[in-house]
């Protein structure tokens, strides 16, 4: 791929400090999926610097340690790592940089100045574009480097080393602007900034062309995808060309359905796609939301499934829900956060919608796509929850039978609003709800694994079974694990599985008798 011509420089000047000498870099993620997200972009900038990736610290030359500060024991687990890693840096004078989340805190920062001065380079979630710089000053000057920004720009062609052969992440925007009171994402990821399209497109495209077949777009809060550039020029649309590589003998009809279709929406009045061309070479379309975006992506060869994370709910629009029905790549599971159930506690949370709306969001969704189903985050034990408050809690994941939940104990973030709040809740209390939730859960995730049984899924095959080598494993569109036997060539290709028996955390099924 193209590579920043900026990274390309330093890169250069770093191979010329190492001298041939191969030299081995060990990432080590704290946090979401675009911390992971970030941590390939790290390997790719190493990588383009001559390094390679050693499993073992020990062998290291680079430590990187691609911090989250989301949940409480975060600068407990990096302090610990530290103390760890020390040794080598006095042994054989290893580097140790230190990025993400955590560093855009002030006192952390601080804190490590003080008490972990053998720590080469601090950067922040807006500068890892200049990670090659301020590698070659502290190999070149041994120099101690801190390189943070509150705010910084979405930068293109930074070089990826992709942690999976068949499914890939793509951060189409970054930032948020929700400031959940219980959240530190706002103060250091920044404000939203969306990516251009095309660049998207590209990234997409190229992924393609290297055998990936699921795609997850990233984002704090997808659904707000380009809001923010668009508040600030509301005609703003770009044009993308999507191109068509694969001979495909429904080519002509796919581009007749996509030409047929806008010009039903610009019949109705819809104006907003009057540019769109679909041709034999390539499709061009405009986007100017999420759900353009949406109808874009899957207008890409080879791709053959697009998840999502993380909306909100307050932000899904009509259109994302007409989008994800009409897109036949588009996943049927909705990550679809809750966080409470209580429309007392999401209030206090500064969610901005009540229970009521999130769950006619639900049903609006339900009604429009059948066989949607739903994942979700919960937060138990928020400030000032009530036993009442918990019950809302456990009736929606009763009403909505959720797929998957994300399941936390409250936990107190230095600098959000949460962490002042009076009423903080007793820790056993909030362990003891913990437990009911994990109960019901569990129950109604036997219940519906049962609706699984002889039902035909299409499994994207990942790899050998972890826990028996004569078993395949893969993923259903819900994000079931699915295991069967199979033959290796099936790795990598997405396969109709019929489901003979369920278990807690896995299907079972069979592949030769469908």
């Amino acid at each position: 791929m193209k590579v920043n011509n900026e990274i390309e420089k330093w890169c250069k000047k770093i191979e010329e400090i190492n001298n041939g000498t191969q030299k081995n870099y060990f990432i080590m993620t704290m946090g979401c999926q675009l911390n992971e997200n970030d941590s390939e972009k790290l390997a790719g900038i190493l990588a383009n610097c001559g390094y390679k990736k050693t499993d073992n610290v020990e062998n290291a030359d680079i430590i990187v340690f691609n911090t989250c500060c989301v949940r409480e024991n975060a600068e407990e687990r990096l302090l610990g790592k530290l103390g760890e890693v020390k040794k080598f840096k006095e042994e054989k004078g290893t580097i140790i940089a230190i990025g993400g989340c955590m560093m855009q805190e002030k006192n952390m920062v601080n804190k490590l100045k003080e008490s972990y001065p053998f720590v080469d380079i601090v950067f922040g979630t807006h500068t890892l574009e200049e990670f090659p710089k301020d590698l070659y000053f502290a190999l070149s000057e041994n120099k101690k480097i801190t390189d943070i920004l509150d705010e910084g720009q979405a930068f293109e062609d930074i070089p990826v080393i992709r942690s999976d052969k068949y499914k890939a992440s793509v951060t189409i925007m970054n930032g948020c602007n929700n400031f959940c009171t219980y959240c530190i994402v706002p103060y250091v990821r920044g404000r939203e900034k969306s990516r251009e399209p095309q660049n998207i497109i590209n990234e997409i495209e190229e992924l393609a062309k290297n055998g990936y077949k699921e795609i997850t777009l990233l984002g704090q809060n997808v659904n707000s995808y380009l809001v923010n550039e668009k508040s600030k020029n509301p005609d703003l649309k770009y044009e993308v060309t999507i191109r068509k590589t694969i001979e495909n003998s429904n080519h002509e009809n796919n581009c007749k359905r996509i030409n047929d279709k806008l010009d039903l929406e610009n019949v109705a009045g819809n104006t907003n796609n009057t540019s769109n061309i679909c041709n034999n070479s390539s499709v061009t379309m405009v986007v100017d939301s999420f759900a353009t975006l949406l109808y874009a992506i899957n207008e890409i060869d080879g791709i053959e499934r697009i998840r999502f994370i993380s909306p909100h709910p307050k932000d899904f629009t009509d259109d994302v829900i007409e989008a994800i029905k009409d897109c036949d790549k588009v996943c049927k599971l909705i990550h679809l956060p809750l966080q409470s159930g209580s429309t007392n506690v999401l209030n206090k949370m500064n969610r901005k919608y009540t229970k009521e709306q999130y769950l006619n969001l639900a049903y609006k969704i339900k009604e429009k796509i059948p066989e949607v189903r739903f994942s979700t985050d919960i937060i138990v034990g928020f400030p000032g929850e009530t036993d009442e408050d918990f019950e809302d809690t456990l009736d929606v994941v009763r009403k909505l039978k959720y797929e998957q939940i994300f399941m936390f104990i409250y936990s107190r973030r230095v600098g959000t609003p949460a962490d002042k709040m009076e009423n903080q809740v007793d820790e056993n209390v909030a362990h003891k709800r913990f437990d009911k939730l994990k109960k019901l859960y569990e129950e109604l995730v036997e219940e519906r694994n049962k609706e699984y049984i002889g039902t035909i899924q299409n499994v994207l095959v990942e790899g050998k079974s972890k826990t028996n080598e004569n078993m395949l494993t893969g993923r259903s569109e819900f994000n079931k694990v699915v295991v069967f036997e199979g033959k290796n060539e099936l790795i990598g290709k997405m396969v109709k599985i019929k489901i003979i028996s369920e278990h807690m955390w896995y299907l079972k099924g069979e592949c030769d008798k469908i």
